[in-house]
């Protein structure tokens, strides 16, 4: 499947953010910060991995609604790309 090269840089910013807030969490947790504090940073850094998530999979049905034949031959059918989303939600 084919990512347009604004969805790959997206994902990929994003993932650095992510990064980041998972460090920041190792570095809470060095310098024995509150647990609210950690949690907070935490729940952010999954909710950044979900947005990762579900912006891939939004660009994967797209690509597969507009190129059917395409995606399957690829091995992503759109029944495949829904699969994955549902693990995801």
């Amino acid at each position: 499947m084919e990512l347009p090269d604004e969805v790959v840089e997206d994902l990929r910013k994003r993932l650095r953010r992510a990064g980041g807030q998972v460090q920041a969490v190792e570095t809470m947790l060095a310098e024995g910060r509150e647990c609210r504090e950690v949690v907070i940073q935490l729940s952010a850094a999954t909710k950044a991995l979900e947005q990762v998530g579900f912006r891939l999979i939004a660009s994967g049905l797209t690509y597969c609604i507009e190129h059917p034949d395409e995606a399957a031959e690829s091995g992503y059918p759109l029944e495949e790309v829904q699969r994955l989303f549902t693990k995801l939600a």
